[in-house]
């Protein structure tokens, strides 16, 4: 299939982009590259806007969009951490996203126009789309999000893929179980032969945002302080295990509780990514321990070794004992055990026909 400017479509696509958005943030990049071009929060910053250049102003370079006309109530949207960031008084943090699916269409339409401008830098005529989306799309969603690719971005040529079947296929089958773990629920998708099952599909609503919620209570248990690194002018070295000793910044007044949540969660989960393993096997205290110990400094100073908790930090996604009782079960609780649910597919023939079976003991 060729475009009107002479580009083949479905071959060697050379400038075709893939966006695949989720809840934590949006990955985009060319379809050609192994890695995306940029891994933008799936949030935006809205605030008021001190300044609004008029049409023969030059707006400098930056990870700012501007909407409306010269009022005084107009709002500036604030994308990605070089201007997310950055303390400013009035800015709430949104995101664009709920329950798997694009919720807010303008927030989205800022994030998009971000990605053409700041990130790709190329006219969004010129380059045919694919969209990752969730096995439980809905269809007004679906419609909505091809209009908008194709009525204001004017792209050439659009696809619509699960996520669970380029899980599949990047891993060199056609056939597989997808257990896909995210920021705010993890799923259990069946593909067969390239098509995700839809109905035999399971999910759970336990994910990244568990394990954040989990170190913040387990932090707070051994009286250690989180602070945000934006609210820390400077800090002294001191010994391990020592109170830290550190200045504060002065910071402007008016900064809203959204912008302060999601800072203070990004440390949580900065936390979390430096020291929290998986056990290769159930969770055991006297096996935990005998594995070396990761040393972890906070933003105050504050530093030490982390042993036995980091496993039992991650074991909290598949114990619903360990976890506590307020933050809800284990993902196997949710889902079902992964380990009871097969796909039989000894029946399936030339012709594509077979049948799935979900055998439990």
């Amino acid at each position: 299939m060729s475009g009107p400017n002479g580009m083949l479509y479905g071959g060697d696509e050379i400038g075709a982009l893939v966006f695949d958005p989720g809840h934590h943030s949006l990955r985009v990049g060319y379809a050609q590259e192994d890695t995306p071009k940029a891994d933008i929060p799936a949030v935006v910053g809205v605030g008021p806007a001190t300044h609004i250049p008029n049409s023969e102003e030059k707006v400098p370079d930056g990870n700012i969009t501007q909407t409306g006309s010269k009022t005084g109530s107009e709002l500036r949207h604030y994308i990605d951490v070089t201007e997310l960031h950055v303390p400013r008084p009035g800015m709430e943090v949104q995101t664009y996203m709920k329950d798997g699916q694009v919720d807010n269409w303008d927030l989205f339409e800022k994030m998009l126009d971000y990605c053409y401008s700041k990130v790709i830098r190329s006219p969004s005529e010129h380059h045919p789309v694919l969209f990752t989306e969730a096995v439980w799309a809905t269809r007004p969603v679906r419609e909505k999000l091809a209009e908008l690719i194709f009525e204001k971005y004017q792209a050439p040529a659009f696809f619509l893929v699960k996520n669970a079947v380029l899980v599949a296929f990047a891993n060199g089958k056609s056939t597989a179980l997808v257990i896909d773990a995210g920021a705010t629920q993890t799923s259990a998708v069946p593909v067969i032969d390239g098509y995700a099952l839809v109905s035999a599909a399971a999910r759970s609503a336990l994910g990244g945002d568990h394990l954040v919620a989990q170190a913040k209570l387990m932090l707070n248990a051994a009286h250690i302080q989180m602070l945000p690194i934006y609210s820390i002018q400077s800090k002294e070295v001191i010994r391990e295990r020592e109170r830290a000793r550190y200045t504060l910044k002065s910071l402007p007044a008016g900064l809203t509780q959204s912008w302060q949540q999601y800072m203070l969660k990004r440390q949580y989960e900065d936390f979390c990514h430096c020291i929290a393993q998986v056990s290769e096997s159930a969770y055991d205290e006297r096996t935990a321990a005998s594995v070396p110990g990761v040393h972890y400094e906070f933003p105050g100073g504050y530093h030490q070794d982390f042993g036995p908790e980091r496993f039992k930090l991650t074991e909290t996604l598949f114990e619903s004992s360990l976890a506590a009782p307020h933050l809800g079960g284990s993902i196997l609780a949710s889902i079902g055990s992964f380990q009871q649910m097969w796909i039989s597919s000894q029946e399936y023939d030339e012709g594509g026909k077979g049948h799935l079976e979900r055998k439990c003991p």
